[in-house]
């Protein structure tokens, strides 16, 4: 049997519904970052209004959480695009500020993305709206490239169809364009029904390591599981290689039966001093778990044949 390049924590979900200070129906998909010796996750969490809040949750040691006992303090909305629902944050570093690339949503298809930024995660400021509609998914690379900033994003029409990762470039993160498909042998790579950026790239000495999401259309419905990729460390829209097999599916009941039955997903993927790195990811977009694995172990298996 072939080695798990991801190892569940046993004692999974590290963050559910039951674990909030108050009623609340789904926490999932967070952004993580550590700042300050602390884990931050950034989480989706579902009010009873049916709505979709950005969270904290903090953790000395990355395994057991508390969380705040209010939503995150958001900015007020761009007046041009009053978001009704924030979800899906990645969050980077870059010099002492971390930015957060989210989906700022007022209806599924009217979506875009969103950018905040906070030094102490006790106040958020907004840079700006970053796209046009229908576009989610967004994630900063940690360094510019020729002097831009970086992103992958995720233009769509509709979410039902067929949709891929491009990469997009900016001088100030509020411009946005040079926007071009993810390529991979000279095509546009798409890899299953559709697919989106997960994680902040990690660097290695290889190449950028992407952890990804992939979805797969059944006669029942769609189902979301990982893979990763190792994309050119001049050229972010380039593939070096794929994971052939997922790297973490669902498979446990906190990750089948939920809001949305049979999906894992990152926002996230922190690189350990050991070598490793811990994903937390959403589960059913009920719950979040947390898995496990060793940086070049990943590498190694996006370039095998």
């Amino acid at each position: 049997m072939q080695k798990r390049l991801l190892t569940k924590y046993e004692n999974n979900p590290v963050m559910c519904p039951a674990m909030m200070p108050e009623t609340v129906l789904y926490t999932f998909n967070p952004g993580a970052i550590i700042h300050n010796g602390e884990t931050i996750l950034v989480m989706d969490v579902t009010t009873l209004d049916d709505i979709h809040r950005l969270w904290i949750a903090r953790s000395k040691d990355g395994i057991h959480f508390v969380s705040d006992a209010t939503p995150a303090p958001w900015p007020a909305p761009d007046p041009t695009h009053p978001e009704t629902c924030t979800y899906d944050p990645r969050i980077t570093k870059i010099g002492d500020e971390y930015y957060l690339l989210y989906a700022s949503d007022l209806s599924q298809n009217n979506v875009r993305i969103g950018i905040v930024k906070t030094k102490d995660f006790n106040f958020f400021e907004r840079v700006c709206t970053a796209s046009e509609l229908g576009n989610r998914n967004g994630c900063l690379f940690p360094e510019k490239f020729d002097g831009l900033y970086c992103r992958f994003d995720r233009p769509f029409g509709n979410e039902l169809e067929p949709c891929s990762m491009w990469v997009s470039f900016s001088p100030d993160l509020v411009f946005w364009g040079k926007s071009r498909p993810v390529m991979y042998k000279g095509k546009p790579w798409m890899d299953g029904f559709k697919m989106g950026a997960g994680a902040v790239p990690i660097r290695t000495e290889k190449g950028w390591l992407e952890i990804y999401h992939t979805v797969s259309q059944t006669c029942n419905g769609f189902i979301y599981r990982l893979k990763a990729c190792l994309l050119s460390l001049d050229d972010p829209g380039e593939v070096i290689g794929y994971t052939k097999d997922f790297i973490l599916w669902p498979e446990h009941e906190y990750e089948m039966k939920g809001r949305v039955t049979n999906v894992v997903f990152t926002c996230n993927a922190l690189p350990q001093p050991d070598g490793t790195v811990r994903i937390y990811y959403g589960a059913a977009d009920t719950n979040i778990g947390l898995a496990t694995g060793r940086i070049d172990e990943l590498v190694a298996a996006c370039l095998q044949d």
